[in-house]
């Protein structure tokens, strides 16, 4: 193996089919083969159910990840990258001139497109790389909830709740407006530092964001329940009332 095509990560958006781009749509349909990053092999994941709604299922390969494995570069995800590094490079040996990989999100916001591009290269330099960027979680809460994410002079903080609850605090005691992707895991700890830092009547929640079944709430009717890994943590700038008052 080795010969290199074009590799083009595409963010399909947080999980509802009609806020994938139309050029992500494009480009999907476009390519040779489209490959889906999923936890087990024999079922569909977020990115594969929302590039059903606009790709022939046939055209559509699965490859396991470790999505959800803790402690940095884990031997089984290291192997989840290499294995899909090979599904490209079998396509692209096999006469394919484009491979996407569709990605939740935008695929260059914490997404694994990263390390599956890096993998690719490495095995096959001449591999071009193209990223069409989707519409990410925080957006689609922040519209859904009817929070504004920024406005004037605030900065913005995007964390995930793995780095550790110090990181969180610190960015909780800025004047800046904190979204925390991945805090299922962590839920109770992190409701606990937003209520801490004040913060706890303006933050809002959501999970499996786009799917039948999801859930937005303030954070202050977090129950303890059990929720996936890829939640969305919105806790706004402090803000008080005043038009323009961050300008």
């Amino acid at each position: 193996m080795g010969t290199g095509g074009r590799l083009v990560g595409v963010g399909v958006g947080p999980g509802d089919p009609e806020l994938v781009t139309v050029k992500a749509v494009r480009r999907l349909r476009e390519a040779d083969a489209v490959i889906v990053p999923v936890l087990a092999g024999g079922e569909p994941g977020r990115a594969e159910a929302t590039v059903r709604a606009h790709v022939d299922a046939a055209r559509i390969e699965r490859a396991v990840f470790a999505l959800n494995d803790r402690g940095g570069v884990s031997e089984r995800r290291a192997r989840a990258w290499d294995e899909a590094a090979r599904a490209v490079l079998r396509h692209f040996d096999a006469g394919a001139a484009t491979v996407a990989f569709a990605t939740i999100g935008d695929p260059n916001v914490y997404s694994t497109f990263t390390y599956l591009a890096q993998t690719v290269r490495e095995a096959a330099p001449e591999t071009e790389v193209e990223t069409v960027p989707g519409v990410t979680a925080m957006q689609d809460l922040a519209a859904r909830a009817g929070r504004v994410l920024v406005e004037g002079s605030e900065p913005l903080t995007l964390m995930p709740a793995t780095g550790g609850l110090e990181r969180l605090r610190s960015a909780l005691d800025s004047d800046a407006t904190v979204v925390a992707y991945k805090f299922g895991r962590f839920a109770p700890q992190v409701a606990g530092a937003v209520r801490e830092s004040g913060r706890g009547d303006d933050a809002v929640y959501g999970a499996r964001l786009g799917l039948p079944d999801e859930h937005i709430a303030p954070l202050r009717e977090l129950n303890g329940a059990d929720l996936p890994y890829l939640s969305t943590l919105i806790a706004p700038a402090r803000r008080h009332g005043r038009r323009g008052g961050k300008l």
